[in-house]
């Protein structure tokens, strides 16, 4: 690729991203855009975990969820590995289905595309009558999942695992590099990291945050995020297919193809 690349993930999450983008040629500067916490109160999740054996599905659509929904389950002294027998698990994504790999509790479905309306319209069984359980960003998410199992007969419960929040400001790094035009591309991985990104050029460069954006190739990993970057930030240059970080380093090659150097060397 051989071009400089501002990615926006979760501070704890940039490390898979940055390898990525780096096998395939790019520079990466790292621009944390998500802080994962807790929710505001882990109730209603320790509520409906306390009632595990009561529903038939358990739909993770990030691994974030998955992480909450494991540390919650340990307080207890269980694990999604050792989860009641009569409960599936459905995952969407690459890295969320990875992660209950990883745990020694592999997903009994993970839909074809990596985007909840893929697991909506390939779900393997009639929601009619299941009982579902649904752990979620407390905001901002989509309740689409929620409403749509409900429409057809399902009993969803939905409750908060994790929250996501602005980090305070931009890393110097990042700041530098904005500044003086030395970025080709920037990479968004959710709604949130293009909220938070404008929220944090404008806290840098006031009015003048658009120009920190202008030159660059602005790249979105799914339908969803590209939505949010034609809302704030008015385009969007290339979106991934499939939707998973190496997508994401595919459609940014694209976007980038023909394009002059913009980054000083």
């Amino acid at each position: 690729m051989g071009r400089r690349v501002a990615v926006t993930r979760a501070e704890t999450q940039l490390g898979a991203a940055r390898r990525l983008f780096m096998a395939a040629g790019a520079e990466v500067v790292d621009l944390p855009a998500l802080v994962v916490t807790p929710p505001d109160s882990w109730g209603p999740l320790d509520d409906a975990l306390a009632e595990l054996e009561d529903f038939h599905w358990l739909v993770f659509s990030s691994a974030n969820g998955v992480e909450a929904v494991e540390h919650r389950l340990l307080r207890l002294g269980r694990r999604l590995a050792h989860r009641p027998g009569g409960l599936k698990i459905a995952a969407v994504g690459r890295k969320t289905a990875a992660r209950l790999e990883e745990l020694g509790a592999p997903a009994d479905f993970v839909p074809p595309a990596f985007v909840a309306d893929s697991l909506l319209e390939h779900f393997p069984v009639s929601g009619w009558g299941l009982r579902l359980l649904i752990p979620r960003v407390q905001s901002g998410g989509r309740t689409l999942l929620a409403e749509a199992f409900a429409a057809a007969g399902a009993r969803v419960v939905e409750v908060p695992a994790y929250e996501t929040r602005c980090p305070q400001g931009l890393p110097s790094a990042a700041l530098a590099a904005l500044q003086q035009e030395q970025l080709d591309a920037i990479t968004f991985s959710s709604g949130k990291t293009v909220s938070h990104t404008l929220q944090l050029l404008q806290a840098a460069y006031g009015s003048d945050w658009q120009a920190r954006l202008r030159p660059l190739a602005i790249v979105s990993i799914g339908p969803q995020t590209s939505e949010r970057c034609r809302s704030c930030l008015g385009r969007v240059d290339a979106e991934a297919d499939p939707h998973d970080l190496a997508g994401l380093v595919q459609a940014c090659a694209r976007a980038l193809e023909g394009r002059p150097l913009r980054a000083p060397r």
